[in-house]
Parts: structure tokens; sequence; C-alpha cells
């Protein structure tokens, strides 16, 4: 079952398909971000709001490769 977004939500995308990450493939987090989801195209892809270390790749991402991201208590504090 694929998540449900909202636009405004937080998610982590994949690094599956993100070429060009610095580091070697293995020792690469599985998932960067997070970023804010600002669009929702259809009920299969979202577009996502880059930092500027990813400006260059393009935004729209599918939900499958997308999970939600959920800001832990300590996190809320830094």
């Amino acid at each position: 079952m694929e998540p449900d977004f909202k636009e405004g939500d937080q998610g982590l995308v994949s690094t599956m398909n993100l070429n060009n990450l610095k580091g070697p493939k293995k020792m690469r987090d599985s998932f960067v971000g997070p970023f804010t989801i600002i669009k929702l195209i259809g009920k299969h892809a979202v577009e996502a709001k880059l930092t500027e270390e990813f400006s260059r790749k393009h935004p729209v991402f599918p939900v499958s490769l997308v999970k939600p991201y959920f800001q832990t208590e300590e996190e809320k504090f830094h």
C-alpha cells in the first residue's frame, strides 16, 4: 500500500534512482531529505521542494519511492 500524502507533508526520497550522489553507492543512505511535498500529481506522484544540494534533480517522484517523514522530539529542539 502506497503512502497517502498531502501538500505540506514531509517526505524522504529513495536514493535508488538518484545518480551523481557523493560517495560509493554501498555507503550512501537509502533515503535523503526530508523534503516538503508541494504538489500531488494524480495518486501516484508527488512534487517535492528540493534543497540546494538537489536543485539539479527533477523534483517529481513516484510515491513508491517516497516515504513519510516524522520529526522526532529530539529534532524539534535543534
